[in-house]
């Protein structure tokens, strides 16, 4: 298996981790804020279940289609975490819909928004150029 299609299977269990820890009581303070920053609601678990099963998906149909998950989802994810970290709220989860912008402390938004920035970024990077190494080269390396 070569690495796009590997980052496709962490993708997975990444996001199927992030659902499963959420109902998770240790993960969550007497406010119901997950890690103590935030709560997510029905549309969060929804878009992360929905991530997670699109990667896997992808990883598990060809390199060619976890390629094309890690080019949409890498550059979407990642504005989402842009515009979170600006107003409070993301698209991706309805949020900025829903909720309009959010007056949250400026570490909570840094926190909360990081995750998205990160796993988008490095989506983005195993899209468009670790996915353009020949294929035999990505599987060495």
């Amino acid at each position: 298996m070569d690495q796009v299609r590997a980052f496709g299977w962490a993708y997975f269990l990444l996001f199927i981790a992030v659902v499963a820890s959420a109902f998770v009581p240790a993960f969550n303070d007497d406010q119901g804020l997950q890690f103590g920053l935030f709560k997510l609601d029905f549309y969060d678990h929804a878009l992360h279940l929905g991530s997670g099963i699109w990667a896997g998906i992808a990883a598990w149909i060809s390199r060619d289609a976890a390629r094309n998950y890690f080019r949409l989802f890498g550059p979407l994810y990642f504005l989402d975490g842009v515009l979170g970290l600006f107003t409070g709220s993301g698209y991706l989860d309805l949020g900025i819909f829903l909720y309009g912008p959010l007056d949250l402390p400026l570490m909570t938004r840094i926190f909360a928004n990081l995750p998205h920035l990160v796993i988008g970024g490095v989506a983005a990077w195993v899209g468009y150029v670790l996915a353009r190494q020949p294929r035999e080269q990505a599987v060495a390396s």
